[in-house]
């Protein structure tokens, strides 16, 4: 269980939030909604020790982490709006950048069936879809076999068919018992996902 408990962020005079709590579960999906600039990216940001708060606890598996716990990593992936491919890499070769000299072939050949990468899977960013990066920073993330996902309006650019494409794969991934934090604005979205629901 990764949670935060008592969270409270600000930026000099600028309060963000304050004594926020926030639990995600394996196998669950915790939706984090509120209007634009309520923290929503700054708390996924906390939680995944990106952002340092300035009081409370961040919890993994009922123990107090800080960014110093490599063990942390790679329990818990974040995905980014802005999704940072390179672009001088292909799709390939940004989703097994984190795990060279591992072996990996196996698991990204289960991630290209399960995320209907084969037909891009060899074109650099810049010749795919924005649906298609976005399925390439997932399996980026989860090649490296997280406990917890965090998701920061990965769905906000997309369309109606691609915002599909990309809930049947949350609620598989949820089958899989990763827990996952959706930080989103989309309120169709939250519905078809959220086992829990947090505003802010």
């Amino acid at each position: 269980m990764l949670q935060a408990k008592n969270i409270s962020k600000s930026f000099g005079v600028k309060r963000v939030f304050q004594n926020l709590n926030i639990t995600v579960k394996q196998g669950e999906v915790t939706v984090l909604m509120g209007q634009n600039g309520s923290g929503k990216s700054t708390c996924l940001r906390s939680l995944a020790l990106l952002e340092k708060i300035d009081s409370g606890q961040i919890m993994l598996d009922g123990t107090s982490v800080n960014a110093s716990d490599v063990n942390m990593y790679p329990k818990i992936t974040v995905v980014f709006q802005q999704l940072f491919l390179w672009p001088h890499l292909t799709n390939r070769e940004n989703i097994t950048l984190a795990v060279q000299g591992t072996p990996y072939q196996k698991q990204l050949d289960e991630l290209i069936e399960f995320l209907d990468l084969k037909e891009f899977i060899d074109q650099y960013p810049n010749q795919s879809s924005l649906g298609q990066k976005q399925r390439v920073a997932i399996a980026r993330a989860l090649i490296l076999n997280p406990q917890y996902l965090l998701l920061d309006e990965i769905t906000s650019a997309l369309d109606d068919r691609q915002t599909e494409v990309i809930v049947e794969i949350l609620k598989d991934l949820k089958k899989r018992k990763i827990g996952i934090l959706l930080v989103t604005h989309h309120k169709v979205v939250a519905k078809q996902l959220a086992d829990k629901l947090v505003y802010i």
